[in-house]
Parts: C-alpha cells; structure tokens; sequence
C-alpha cells in the first residue's frame, strides 16, 4: 500500500518467549546466538490464508532462510532442531490502532501522567507477552517527542512501537470524550489550519494522519467536509494517508463523503445505523480503502477471567467478573445496540470487499484485546482464518511493514508457537507455547512476574 514508510527488521535482534503454559511444555533447544535453528513438524498458518500442515523452516540470524513442507528440504549441519509436532505456528500478531500509555494497568488510574517511558514500555512489553510484534498508536500521544523517540528504538523483550503523532479533530477537546485525553489532537475548524496541521504531523515523521470526524452528539465541533477534504489532499499531495474515525451519530452519511473524499481508511466500522446499498456500492468503488473494526462493548466471558489473571491484579479481574455478572443477568443485548449493529456492519464491509484488518482501540485494557477482538471478529462474519490473516499479512500491508506478516522466506522471523489450531477454535490464539520475535528467546514467565510485582 503506498504512502506509509516501509519500516524493515532484517538487521534487528530476535526475541523468544518461553511457555507460561501448564498444560504442555515448551519445546526445547540448546539455541547459541547467532545459531541456525530448524523448526519442524508444526502445522503452519502462514498468515496469507495458506496453510502447510506439517512443515518445517530455518530461522538464521532474525530471517526465514526457507519455508517449506517437512521432508522437502534437510536441515542445515549444525542447525538446532527443534520439534514441533502437534503444535501450530501463526505470523507475530500486528495491532493496527491502540492509544497505549495513559493508563497505568496496576492501579487502574488515566491519566496523562501515566505518559512516560517507564510506562510505555510496559505496554509494549505486555504486547509481546501476547504475541504482538508490532503496536500502533493512533493519534493520542500526549507526549509526541516521547512517542517518537519510541518509534525509533527496539527495546528489548518488547513490540516495536508506531505513531501517527497527535491527530486532528475540530478542536483540541473535540476528540475523545475521556477527561484525561482531552487537548491532546491537534484543532482544524478551517481548511488552512487542516492543511498546517498535516504539515505538522509530516514534520515528526508519520506517514498516517489519523482525525476524528466525530461531534459526539452535538457537543462538540467536528471536521467538517471542506477540512476533511483539504486534509487529504495535502496528505496525499506528501506522500501520507488518511484514516478516519466516524462517531455514533451521523456516522454513515459521513463515512459515504468520506470515501468520496479519498479517505484511506476507518479506525471503527459505521455505528449509527446499519449501512445500506448507497454505502456498500461506494466500498466496492473503492476497493483499496481499509476498516479496523474495533468491535464495541465486553468481549469477555467467565471463561477467559483464568487466563487474564496471568498478568491482570486481582482487582481488575474481581472488576470484570461483576460486570460480566450484570450482563448475564441482563439477557441478551438489543439487536440495536452497538456490537450486534457494528458486527452486522463487519459483515457487510467484508462481504462487500472491503479491506479488513485487526485493531483493539485499546487504551485501557493492554495487549491481551487482540485475542477477543479477532475472536469477535470470527463471530461476526470472517472465518477463523480470514481474522488471523487481519491481524498479521492485512495489518502488515496497511503499516507498510514489509518483513512482517508472513511466515515466509526473506520475511522477519516473528512467529508465535501455540499449543492449538486456532482454525479449529479461534480462543486458541491465546494458548502461546513460545513467542519469536526478532531473534532472542523472551521468558515470558519473567515478563508476567514483572507485570504482577507488587500487586499480588
């Protein structure tokens, strides 16, 4: 996809994360840095909708040498070999909108004051834990030098970090609701000032122009056609993209002008109505624009509470299970509520065409929303397949990564070891024996003994 900066990994370290997991032991190598390892007998999922299902594959230095069927090539002398029957293999998941460092996942608290290194890092650290390579935040840093600094780096034991810089609502408190978050886009009531605005924004470095076609039921002032449109045409004038948040009122007459417009891309799926023919012959007219769906309301059951006391203090976990009490009490929802509405929509932006790619919106719950969104995703429409396939080669394509994705040759070799096939139930995403990213083995039991230090 043109227009985001190609970023590439082949000079970068590896990293590993070995198993948490009780119920099946990580396999096991003697691996020497800088040693070829053979990876073989996994069922594959190579993340562009294929699957090879006894394979095998050699990782040198932090590259996929070669990918193949078992048996189709030997291992190379001295090559560690490492046994992975009865195990699946899935490209390094990708996030493709998070609003990471504001909250502090310890005590609970947002805040702006949460923005700090320490922080941030922690977040990226949980992403790798959850088998994340790479997370991108869009458009809420509250400290923009900071957050592009942490673009630059590869922290060790931690996803890589991408921003679109501050983005651009009507006002500066014309963004998000949360009093925390509020000041920090950029404001453009005139065209000259979407114009500058973009101009800022290409200044710091980012490819992407995120804003907020949103007046939060006419409370607030938002973009409006003649902006929205002037800040297109000069982020497409440089070289840059455009995606959009459409709000909860008038969101489909919006996002019909802006696919007219040119946008590049939604943040949300349209969650005002259900969207009808007009809209869905404009997505076909455009095949190139994308969706990250960010599928609203509690994606938990009871179930997953087990697993989420990994790395979640016991408060946070006590939180969700009274809330997912209130829901099961409650009853089904009303099929004109948000996720029924918005997952009707998921499903006709995909039958329709549309590019789908995989995004939590996740600001307060870190990294571990990955595995329920592409879970909903499933629920709503895409096959188990088609939602691993958003989360890795589709997220890879819309952040101009060209080394991740796949589990390929010449590819960076980020891949996660899971102890289930997720074809044959989406939940086993999350069931990670191992995590390789950029080439060092990771514990993952030390990563969840630092999240849960002094706090349980």
């Amino acid at each position: 996809m043109p227009g985001l900066r190609t970023r590439t990994f082949r000079a970068l370290p590896l990293l590993v994360l070995s198993s948490l997991s009780a119920c099946a032991q990580a396999p096991e190598s003697t691996q020497t840095p800088g040693d070829a390892m053979w990876f073989e007998g996994a069922r594959l999922i190579v993340g562009d909708g294929s699957t090879i299902e006894t394979s095998a594959f050699l990782v040198e230095g932090n590259t996929f040498t070669w990918v193949g069927p078992q048996g189709a090539m030997e291992p190379p002398e001295g090559a560690t070999r490492v046994d992975l029957a009865g195990r699946t293999v899935i490209p390094a998941l990708i996030d493709a909108h998070q609003h990471i460092g504001l909250t502090n996942v310890k005590d609970g608290t947002s805040s702006k004051e949460n923005y700090t290194r320490e922080n941030l890092i922690e977040h990226m650290e949980r992403s790798a834990y959850h088998g994340i390579a790479v997370t991108m935040s869009l458009g809420l840093e509250h400290d923009e030098a900071l957050a592009f600094q942490l673009a630059d780096e590869v922290i060790p034991d931690a996803a890589l970090f991408m921003t679109s810089g501050r983005g651009i609502a009507g006002t500066a408190m014309a963004g998000p609701t949360q009093e925390y978050r509020l000041g920090i886009p950029r404001g453009a009531l005139t065209e000259e000032e979407g114009r500058t605005a973009v101009q800022e924004i290409r200044a710091l470095g980012s490819d992407l122009v995120k804003i907020w076609v949103d007046d939060r039921g006419g409370t607030v002032p938002k973009v409006e056609p003649n902006v929205y449109r002037a800040i297109v045409d000069e982020a497409h004038a440089n070289g840059m993209r455009v995606v959009a948040h459409v709000g909860t009122t008038s969101a489909l007459a919006d996002a019909k002008d802006l696919l007219l417009a040119g946008v590049d891309g939604f943040a949300h799926t349209v969650r005002d109505r259900d969207v009808d023919e007009e809209y869905l012959a404009l997505v076909r007219e455009h095949p190139d624009v994308w969706s990250i769906p960010n599928l609203p309301g509690n994606p938990l059951t009871m179930e997953d509470l087990p697993w989420l006391s990994e790395t979640l203090p016991p408060f946070e976990v006590e939180r969700m299970r009274e809330q997912l009490g209130r829901e099961q009490a409650a009853g089904p929802p009303d099929p004109g509520s948000q996720f029924p509405l918005q997952c009707r929509n998921l499903a006709k932006n995909h039958e329709a065409g549309m590019i789908i790619g995989m995004g939590t919106d996740s600001g307060t719950s870190v990294a571990w929303t990955a595995h329920t969104e592409m879970r909903d995703m499933a629920r709503c429409g895409l096959s188990n397949m088609e939602a691993i396939v958003a989360a890795t080669s589709t997220n890879a394509m819309i952040l101009g990564l060209d080394d991740l994705g796949t589990v390929a040759e010449g590819k960076n070799a980020s891949f996660v070891i899971l102890d289930a096939n997720p074809l044959d139930d989406i939940n086993h995403t999350r069931r990670i024996s191992q995590f390789y990213l950029r080439g060092d083995e990771v514990d993952r039991a030390a990563l969840r003994a630092k999240f849960m230090q002094g706090i349980m």
